[in-house]
Order: structure tokens, then sequence, then C-alpha cells
């Protein structure tokens, strides 16, 4: 049952994500940082989608990617229409690493040390998409800040 909702999760929230990205009226709005903003909303979304194709899809769909973690927040001026299409790539990445997994293998320790001691694999699918809520709040709100 987990399962299944953290995918309708995942899905809510990264078409919101797309819906968020669409609504920059221009591809340098996406980029836009003030004194008190130090993220912009492309800076975010790359990071998001850096996040969920290292720990999901790389982790428990074995797609082979390989995350740039700084380039997240340093890459600049990437299109909304490229936006866009890594959010539907990684939409597409999630929902096939979670038909790999099954609720057994949510109990189990997940594979990877991250925040400095073990955790099972359902409690850090659930902190991923809360992850991702907190990221999609910040964007949301910027996005009514820039425009």
């Amino acid at each position: 049952m987990l399962i299944e909702v953290l995918r309708l999760l995942f899905n809510r929230d990264l078409n919101k994500l797309k819906a968020e990205i669409e609504l920059y009226e221009t591809d340098s709005q996406l980029w836009l940082i003030d004194k008190n903003i130090s993220n912009s909303a492309g800076n975010l979304c790359l990071h998001l989608i850096g996040n969920l194709n290292t720990y999901i899809g790389a982790e428990l769909g074995k797609t082979g990617y390989v995350r740039d973690r700084p380039l997240e927040f340093s890459l600049k001026n990437v299109s909304k229409e490229e936006l866009i299409s890594k959010i539907d790539q990684t939409i597409l990445v999630i929902n096939n690493a979670l038909d790999s997994v099954n609720e057994a293998d949510l109990e189990s320790i997940y594979t990877q040390i991250v925040f400095e001691k073990e955790m099972t694999t359902g409690f850090f699918l659930v902190h991923l998409s809360t992850h991702l809520a907190y990221h999609l709040g910040q964007i949301n709100y910027h996005r009514r800040l820039i425009i």
C-alpha cells in the first residue's frame, strides 16, 4: 500500500513541479535570485531531478544515473522546455523504479548511508517525497515573488 501512496505523491508533486515551471513567463525568470533568495527555481528544479534520479532511479531502479550535485546549483540558463523534459523523464524513472519495489523492500535497510545512520527504504522514500514537497513550495513562492 505504501508503494502506491508514494507513487501517487511523487507523480502528483512532479506534475505540480512541471506546472510551476511552465508558469514562469520567461526562461530568465527561472534563474533570478535576490538578496534573500539564494537558490533560483531553476536550480531547485535541477536539484530535485538530481536527488530523485540518484536515490530512487540509480539505487532502486538501477538506471546508472551519476549525480553531479554541485552542478545542480551552479548550472544556469537551462530552458523551461529542457527542465520540463527532465521532469517528464524523472517521472518515468520513478514509476519504473517503484515497479521493482515490493512491500518487503520497504522494510529493508536502504542501500546507502545518507543521514549518517541506517534507515529503512520505506522511511527514506517518505523523506524523499517530503523533500520534493518542501522544494516545490519554495519554487511556488519564488515564482510568485518574481513574476
